[in-house]
């Protein structure tokens, strides 16, 4: 043997064993595929526009969130309107507001109210039990909660960050008479009696792995007027009552705004009150007087989950805020500060205030840098001064195109490479999500009760949205609320896509914008019940939409159930008028992909069985999960996969959630791609994933097959149309590493180097903002590329190869 031949053994016996095969024909085209299969979809849920997408940095502008600040002493409020006195604790009906007792959290032990109900009108109301990580929203908490309703009943739930029902039994429950509510806990079990009952009127065992095992005491109602009195906790350590003694405090700062806090200079004492006479937009305005001493006194503003505003030395603000007056002789100004008000960065003085409501423009230019700074309103005089609706905007470059769009989350998006922008999700049930409510001037816009936050904006809207995806090259998708009358469907329809000589093009016309949008996909509802109710309506809104543009494609938003028979009627009924049918689907398991796949095919099917022949295809606008880490990068590669081997039936492919803010999660959904705070935006694995299918999009699938151990590869290959260009990708979901032999038909004269970009690590990797490129992907060169070559695929890996002729 020669010593050519001695090391050519050499390395191949050093070489890793080959334990799969990936075989690909780039002669044989098996599917085109959309390019619109890289989008995302925001729905709102973690505040994805406000504190992110949308540049208003002010949270609570329109003042709208009642005071946080208990009535009750050693109570923290979390939304809803409160009263206390004569020890009692009231609040007006509302669905989840809650109070949480600051002291003992309790693990055992005994815990009983007195509660009343006004009337029979509402649903329920009651304990709370081991509560943690409270927040306004409904399900937005941890804990038990264990209630009355007027309707009859005694229940036991568990939130975590959403709800279950445990147990309900049938009580009577009558308006007007005080019943004592007690709850014994011990370890997992939950005993709750009624009055002076000697036994349990429900007696549950939380076995779950969720069970809640210690926290705070609290009450909540969910739409009730419901009192409360004599809390009672009992446990080894010894009792409480707690009998609802009002807040001294209250004379100060009880009539702030939930979203701001008082401020004062010299000896100057606030007198603060959250005002329904005359307000400038929707039900409240913030009055201001100075009730004591000499100085001014006012409100500051620290931005969405108080974070602080972030500020550049040099870098303007400009802002409006809207003000009245009543015998006020003083002078009125606001300003950036520093968190404790120690530091002034920048301040405009107000002009005269007058008696009715009038906006005063201002721009604000920061001395420093500071990413936690706050905006105050000050006032110095005697007298009341009223505000409602305050903006604060970066101004130049630090927004997107002139939009009112914060520029770096816009060119992070840009950057993933997205092709395709839904606007949507569960924000679209809330009975108040109409369009017309999101048109015309911001400040006039009014604020609703919202399905993720009761105090929702209209501040951003459809129509903001449709614009930044025209700016960005984003391809828009748009959900409308099922209820929406069918004159108004079609007015929207024509509102974006009709030239200015119609009656709602004109008005978009006037409202800043001549040219249409040429809007193409409108989505009717969004994760609706696939009933008989669903179908009415979207004939009603479709059969009125269509006159007014027929190149829209209308997409159908109700669940897919294909056992359900209405799914069979929509389709045989609705499945011409249809263009697509929105498809829901899981993606935190690596493995995902192969049950999309099966469900793809599924649908397929049943489409052609129910109504043979038809057109109708599907998308996927949301695919979900409740993570954000590589596990979910991984998933979401596969179903990039899956969904492109039914290329020519999945025109898109949206995950959610496009955008969350660090550390705020109003659910279990814990699954944003791209993450920001009021400095920062950066990209999580699931980001870097879609980039890197993005980048390699290539219009045809080709034939390909691969075989592996436990068939941990999963595989896609596409080229272009001249037959120059051919990208596989490979989604290694095992946790061993796979050497593939690689065979490349129908590609004549390949280029002996190919680009290779991988995206591995750990499973449960997250990117956090101080080491925001710990999972990201990583390109290299490929050396030795022919007919018939190897590659490695780490374990737990997402890898692109791009080949090309010579």
């Amino acid at each position: 043997m020669n010593w050519l031949s001695t090391l050519a053994a050499a390395l191949t016996l050093a070489a890793p064993a080959e334990d799969s095969t990936i075989n690909v024909d780039a002669s044989r085209v098996v599917n085109k595929i959309s390019p619109l299969m890289y989008g995302s979809c925001i729905e709102d849920v973690n505040h994805e526009i406000y504190g992110g997408l949308y540049a208003q940095m002010i949270f609570g502008e329109s003042f709208e969130e009642p005071p946080a600040r208990s009535p009750a002493q050693g109570w923290t409020i979390f939304g809803g309107q409160w009263k206390a006195g004569q020890g009692v604790f009231t609040v007006g009906a509302d669905f989840g507001a809650k109070a949480v007792r600051e002291e003992r959290e309790i693990t055992d032990g005994a815990v009983s109210v007195q509660v009343r109900f006004h009337d029979d009108q509402g649903e329920n109301g009651g304990l709370i039990l081991r509560v943690s990580d409270p927040h306004v929203g409904a399900d937005n908490w941890i804990g038990y909660e264990v209630s009355l309703s007027p309707k009859n009943h005694v229940m036991a739930g568990r939130h975590h960050n959403d709800y279950r029902l445990l147990k309900q039994v049938p009580a009577t429950v009558e308006p007007g008479r005080w019943y004592t509510l007690r709850v014994v806990l011990q370890g997992n079990t939950l005993r709750v009696f009624i009055d002076d009952a000697r036994e349990p009127a429900i007696t549950v065992t939380d076995d779950d792995p969720a069970a809640i095992t210690k926290g705070r005491v609290g009450v909540r109602t969910w739409g009730s007027d419901v009192d409360f009195r004599d809390l009672t906790i009992r446990t080894p350590e010894g009792e409480i009552v707690d009998r609802f003694t009002p807040d001294p405090m209250l004379e100060v700062d009880g009539g702030l705004s939930g979203m701001w806090d008082a401020i004062s200079t010299g000896d100057a004492t606030p007198r603060l009150t959250w005002d329904a006479d005359q307000p400038f937009n929707t039900t409240r305005s913030q009055k201001m007087e100075r009730a004591t001493g000499k100085g001014a006194v006012g409100i500051a503003n620290r931005g969405l989950n108080r974070w602080g505003l972030s500020v550049r030395q040099g870098r303007p603000l400009a802002g409006r805020v809207h003000l009245r007056q009543k015998d006020f002789d003083g002078t009125a100004a606001v300003a950036l500060q520093s968190e404790d008000g120690s530091k002034t960065y920048a301040t405009h003085k107000i002009g005269e205030i007058g008696a009715d409501w009038g906006a005063h423009e201002f721009t604000l230019a920061p001395s420093a840098t500071d990413p936690n700074a706050r905006f105050v309103l000050l006032i110095d005089g005697n007298g009341a001064v009223w505000a409602d609706q305050v903006s604060l905007a970066p101004t130049g470059e630090d927004l997107f195109k002139g939009l009112q769009i914060r520029g770096d989350i816009a060119r992070a998006l840009q950057k993933e490479g997205l092709t395709a922008l839904r606007y949507g999700g569960s924000m679209v049930n809330a009975p108040t999500y109409r369009w017309k409510m999101m048109i015309g001037d911001r400040d006039k816009r009014p604020q609703v009760r919202g399905t993720w936050y009761p105090y929702s904006t209209n501040g951003f809207g459809i129509e903001d949205f449709v614009q930044f995806c025209r700016a960005a090259g984003f391809e828009p998708v748009v959900t409308i609320n099922i209820e929406e009358t069918p004159d108004d469907a079609a007015d929207l329809v024509e509102y974006l896509n009709g030239d200015a000589t119609t009656e709602w093009g004109r008005k978009r016309a006037e409202n800043g914008h001549p040219e249409p949008y040429a809007v193409k996909y409108l989505e009717i509802g969004n994760e609706e019940s696939t009933n008989e109710h669903y179908l009415e309506r979207f004939l009603l809104l479709h059969n009125a939409m269509r006159p007014k543009d027929e190149s829209v494609s209308y997409i159908i938003g109700a669940w897919w159930e294909p056992e359900n028979p209405v799914s069979r009627r929509i389709v045989q009924t609705a499945g011409d008028k249809a263009a697509l049918w929105d498809l829901h689907v899981g993606g935190d398991d690596p493995r995902e992909g192969g049950r999309v796949d099966a469900m793809i095919a599924r649908m397929r099917q049943l489409l052609q069985e129910w109504k043979p022949g038809t057109t109708l295809r599907a998308c996927i606008l949301e695919e979900n999960g409740g993570h954000h880490n590589l596990a979910r990068a991984l998933g979401h590669a596969s179903i990039i996969n899956a969904a492109q081997r039914h290329g020519d039936f999945i025109a898109i492919q949206c995950p959610a959630n496009c955008l969350q803010a660090w550390q705020q999660n109003d659910n279990d959904w814990d699954q944003g791609q791209l993450f920001y705070t009021p400095a920062t935006v950066w990209g999580m694995p699931p980001y870097h994933a879609q980039q890197m299918a993005s980048a390699a999009h290539l219009p045809l699938r080709v034939a390909s097959e691969s075989t592996s151990p436990d068939d941990d590869l999963d595989l896609t290959a596409t080229r272009d149309e001249e037959g120059k260009a051919l990208v596989l990708k490979v989604v290694n979901l095992g946790d061993q590493p796979h050497r593939a032999a690689i065979s490349i038909r129908g590609m004549p004269s390949l280029s002996p180097r190919a680009e290779v970009t991988t995206l591995s690590g750990d499973l449960n990797a997250v990117n956090p903002p101080d080491d925001p490129e710990r999972i990201v992907p990583r390109t290299e060169a490929l050396d030795g590329v022919a007919d018939r070559f190897s590659r490695e695929f780490p374990a737990h890996s997402y890898t692109i190869l791009r080949l090309k002729t010579r």
